[in-house]
C-alpha cells in the first residue's frame, strides 16, 4: 500500500482526507512543487523548495515547514514507497475555512505530499515527441506555481485529443511555454529559450540546462521566439523536472529538423543525466550517459 504525508503524518493514501472547505479545492488557493527522484535520491529538491517559498510569499501564504523539514519528508516518501526513479509531489493550500474570497483570519495551511515511480533515464519519449499548438489563456502571474491550472488542463486535453504528448502554448504566435514544461530551440549551434518574466514559470530544469549548456560550451540566448521559428529550427526540445530533456520532433503536422532527436539536444540530455548521476551517486547511470 502506498504511503503519503498529510499535515505532519505519514498515512496510507486511501486514508488521507482533506476538508471540503479547503481553499485549494474551492479556489485553487495553493501552490505546489514536483521534484525528481533519481537512483532513490531527491534531485535538486533544494532548488524546488526555494521556488516553493517564493510562490508562498507571492500569495501571502505562511510556510508551514522549513526546507529541512520538507526535504526529510520528501526523501522519506521516496524511500517508503521504494521509488528508484520518479517524483515527489508536495502541495500547500491556505487551509480550510468558510467559503469567502478574501483571506480568512487565523487559518492553518493544509500541506501534503506523495511519491510516484516514473521512467526518467530511459523515458520512451527520448526518441522524440509531438507537441500541439494552442493559445496561452493563462492568468498574468504564471511565475507563481499555483494549483489553479484549468488553462493547462484544457491545453493538455487539446494536445491529447490531437494525438500529441504536450501542448505548446503561444501568445499571438510567440511561444510562452509548454503545458507543463519549458520550450527550447537550437539554431545555428546556439540554444534559445524565453527569458524569465511573469509570463512563464522559472523552471528549475531550465536553470540546470543553462548551466549544463555552459559547461558544454553551447551558447544560450534568452530571447522569445515564434511558433514558426520553432517549426523552422534545427532542433526543438522541452524540459521539466520529471521529463528532464526530451526532443520535440513534430509540432502538429510539421517535422522539426530531420524528424529525429538532434545532436545538441542529445548532448544536453546526456549532460543532464551525467549531472544527475553525479549528484545522486548513480555510477551506472553515469556510465550510460558517457
Amino acid at each position: 500500500m502506498r504511503t503519503c504525508w498529510l499535515n505532519g503524518s505519514f498515512v496510507p493514501e486511501d486514508e488521507a482526507h482533506v476538508s471540503i472547505f479547503d481553499r485549494g479545492l474551492l479556489f485553487g488557493d495553493g501552490v505546489y512543487e514536483v521534484a525528481a527522484v533519481f537512483q532513490g535520491r531527491l534531485l535538486d529538491a533544494d532548488r524546488h523548495l526555494v521556488r516553493l517559498e517564493r510562490s508562498l510569499r507571492e500569495l501571502a501564504m505562511p510556510s508551514p515547514y522549513t526546507a529541512a523539514a520538507w526535504l526529510e519528508v520528501m526523501q522519506a516518501l521516496a524511500t517508503q514507497n521504494r521509488i528508484d526513479e520518479g517524483l515527489v509531489y508536495l502541495q500547500v493550500t491556505r487551509g480550510a475555512a468558510e467559503r469567502d474570497f478574501a483571506f480568512p483570519a487565523a487559518i492553518k495551511p493544509t500541506a501534503f505530499a506523495y511519491a510516484r515511480s516514473k521512467r526518467l533515464s530511459d523515458d520512451p519519449a527520448a526518441a522524440g515527441l509531438t507537441v500541439h499548438v494552442v493559445p496561452d489563456i493563462r492568468w498574468g502571474r504564471c511565475d507563481i506555481k499555483s494549483t489553479a491550472m484549468l488553462a493547462q488542463v484544457l491545453a493538455k486535453q487539446a494536445a491529447r485529443e490531437a494525438g500529441a504528448a504536450e501542448a505548446l502554448m503561444h501568445e499571438d504566435g510567440v511561444v510562452t511555454e509548454g503545458g507543463s514544461s519549458n520550450i527550447w530551440i537550437a539554431q545555428d549551434g546556439a540554444l534559445h529559450t524565453r527569458p524569465l518574466s511573469s509570463d512563464i514559470l522559472a523552471g528549475i530544469t531550465r536553470d540546470v540546462v543553462i548551466e549544463v549548456a555552459r559547461e558544454l560550451n553551447i551558447p544560450v540566448v534568452e530571447r522569445a521566439f515564434t511558433v514558426d521559428q520553432a517549426i523552422a529550427a534545427d532542433e526543438c526540445f522541452l524540459t521539466s523536472a520529471t521529463s528532464f530533456v526530451l526532443p520535440i520532433t513534430r509540432i502538429d503536422a510539421a517535422v522539426v529538423g530531420n524528424g529525429a532527436p538532434g545532436p545538441i539536444t542529445q548532448r544536453i540530455r546526456d549532460g543532464y543525466l551525467a549531472r544527475a548521476a553525479r549528484l545522486t551517486g548513480d555510477s551506472a547511470a553515469l556510465s550510460r550517459s558517457a
